[in-house]
């Protein structure tokens, strides 16, 4: 019974080309407009979790708390309230798999004829536990080399092409502040941080040698600041506590004053930037929706005046014997046939603009079957729901009127 009055609405369809292609195109353009919108907003929720990932996970950053002198206050994470042993003190908390003592600052590097200055990090063997860092070649350093102070360094991807070009780095030994530093491995890439930072252009060595060689810190011993990674989400919340309450003893503060650190969550940081990509995602999908009501509406009108125009003919089926809800059916099925048809080729439009996108301005989008499942299915119903009334209008017609409609 469907097949031929599927048949009947292709031809009902086709009668009136241009018109059907007029009503289509509302259609086609919203739902490529929502698969283009809902495919650049899960782009840009892909570079936030892969941005998130390159962080690390379960992972704090405590900062050194401000201090004042001679009526004079420094902003947090200047002060030398945080020290190596505060480290290790936190590393043997219960929850805890990773403490890495900071201590950063920025040097010149020199390698034969070329120099590169950047961001020179001293830490432990820790440091790669928290930040989720694997090594692209030979090997980072351990607690021997730590202890030892040996001057060990591994170098980030950006630091290896400027400093090396296409030479092998592992081996090779740079001067830091004119001190020489053997490369000992190349960390894998990671990309630019959240806060648009190139997280591979970084050197990592021993905190000790940093701190006999690189720092000109007065108080030895003082970090900048301490990466700490939980074991998991679940003891996120018990290991901020369990570390506030070991610093606050350790570094004997009453029970009315203030810290003298910070303890900054960067998984709830970062969550945080997960649900306002996620937010905008859904924002542009809701926005681009808007083109699929507008295109609803083109097709109730076009319906309309089809019915109009075909009121004679419908008189004619009643009389030879069509019930009102075959009537109902065939007008509901032309109005589905034409938002299906335009939300196929609305669904070709939207990945074609996608690509468009990526290769022309180069913006990250990712193109879900969930999204053009959801936006052509969004055009069926749409179809349905402004297809019901022309199609009710027309079941309900008057058989003896509709014969003497001219």
């Amino acid at each position: 019974m469907l097949t031929p009055m599927i048949g009947e609405a292709w031809h009902a369809i086709g009668a009136n080309r241009m018109r059907t292609f007029l009503t289509m195109l509302g259609m086609m353009i919203g739902v490529g407009a929502v698969v283009l919108m809902l495919a650049v907003g899960q782009g840009a929720q892909n570079a936030v979790k892969k941005q998130i990932d390159s962080m690390g996970s379960h992972l704090f950053i405590i900062l050194a708390g401000s201090q004042q002198a001679g009526g004079v206050r420094t902003g947090g994470g200047n002060a030398t309230t945080l020290t190596v042993d505060d480290a290790r003190a936190i590393r043997a908390l219960p929850g805890i798999t990773a403490a890495a003592p900071v201590v950063p600052g920025s040097q010149q590097l020199v390698y034969e004829s070329n120099n590169w200055s950047t961001m020179v990090m001293g830490s432990n063997a820790d440091y790669l536990t928290a930040r989720d860092w694997q090594m692209a070649q030979g090997d980072p350093f351990d607690d021997a080399d730590v202890q030892s102070s040996r001057r060990v360094a591994i170098i980030g991807a950006t630091v290896a092409s400027n400093l090396f070009g296409e030479d092998d780095p592992v081996g090779k030994t740079i001067r830091i502040r004119q001190a020489p530093f053997t490369v000992i491995g190349v960390l894998g890439s990671k990309g630019q941080s959240l806060d648009g930072r190139d997280q591979d252009d970084t050197v990592i060595v021993p905190y000790t040698a940093a701190l006999r060689t690189l720092s000109s810190s007065r108080f030895r011993g003082s970090v900048r600041m301490i990466l700490v990674q939980a074991e998991s989400d679940a003891a996120m919340a018990e290991a901020e506590r369990s570390i506030k309450e070991t610093l606050r003893d350790r570094h004997r503060i009453g029970a009315d004053a203030d810290d003298d650190f910070f303890v900054n969550n960067l998984t709830a940081v970062a969550n945080s930037a997960a649900e306002t990509a996620r937010t905008m995602s859904l924002l542009l999908g809701a926005i681009a929706s808007v083109s699929l009501v507008v295109g609803g509406i083109g097709i109730m009108n076009i319906m309309l005046v089809s019915v109009t125009e075909r009121t004679r003919e419908i008189g004619i089926r009643m009389a030879i014997g069509a019930r009102q809800r075959d009537i109902l059916t065939q007008f509901l099925l032309e109005a589905l046939t034409l938002s299906l048809t335009g939300g196929l080729i609305g669904v070709a439009i939207g990945v074609g603009g996608a690509w468009l996108v990526e290769s022309v301005w180069k913006a990250q989008v990712a193109v879900s079957s969930d999204a053009v499942g959801i936006a052509f299915a969004i055009s069926a119903i749409t179809g349905v729901f402004f297809g019901f009334y022309p199609a009710f209008k027309a079941s309900r017609l008057d058989p003896i009127e509709a014969l003497r409609y001219q």
